[in-house]
């Protein structure tokens, strides 16, 4: 019994670890789904298991999903593996990558109290509200005058923003992932929320996922606070 039950909690972690999700919904992983909700063994098993291995699992809508814990070397990105997968090369490059996400997040999410999500977002959305969110720091002209930014503050960021066009010159890149405009930001940003199967593109309107409801309603809740933390804002922003 102590064997089969180690098989089907390895089934879990094998499948979850793909990437993939375990549903009820799914012919594939409805068992799946079934054994570790209906198992104690299992469910025992799959908990201790992704524990040891720093992975967080969370369900929602009669799925389950993995994702990396906080400092998941082996699972998850580090800062300079998100560098070399986005073709970035400074940490300010990637921490403006971050902000987009946060604010992105933050539009689906207006409610946090309720969890009401919205049915999708616009690029143009998310770069307006990220250029209001830091107007408010290139405002002060004494930002300029600094000799040094810590590369990952909110000043260094909001000073990268500011320079950026809101698109290239030539029309045809507009809609082009690149460092070279603030939507060419937007859009490598978004490319690697869909990559990450966390959006679903549809033209020029993004939507959330499972997954990302999932991820944002559990692993969020805990760490909301952390990235306003490593940018140097407030604890209770």
């Amino acid at each position: 019994m102590e064997e089969r039950s180690l098989d089907k909690a390895l089934d879990i972690y094998s499948t979850l670890i793909t990437g993939q999700e375990v549903s009820r919904s799914n012919p594939d992983t409805r068992e799946m789904y079934e054994e570790y909700y209906s198992n104690s063994a299992v469910y025992d098993i799959t908990t201790k298991l992704m524990k040891k291995l720093n992975l967080n699992i969370y369900e929602y809508n009669e799925s389950i999903y993995v994702t990396a814990g906080e400092g998941n070397r082996v699972f998850g990105y580090t800062n300079d593996d998100m560098k070399r997968h986005l073709g970035l090369r400074l940490n300010k490059e990637l921490y403006t990558v971050y902000f987009v996400m946060y604010n992105a997040l933050l539009l689906f999410y207006q409610d946090s109290a309720s969890y009401q999500v919205k049915e999708y977002i616009k690029p143009e959305d998310v770069m307006e509200q990220v250029s209001t969110y830091l107007l408010a720091i290139t405002s002060d002209i004494s930002v300029y005058a600094m000799d040094e930014l810590e590369e990952e503050s909110f000043k260094t960021i909001a000073l990268l923003w500011d320079e950026l066009p809101l698109v290239t010159s030539d029309e045809k890149e507009k809609n082009r992932a690149s460092r070279a405009s603030k939507m060419g930001y937007i859009k490598l940003t978004f490319n690697f929320l869909v990559e990450q199967k966390l959006f679903v593109a549809v033209e020029d309107r993004y939507y959330p996922t499972d997954r990302f409801k999932a991820i944002v309603e559990n692993y969020f809740e805990e760490y909301k606070g952390k990235i306003y933390k490593v940018l140097g804002g407030e604890a209770d922003a």
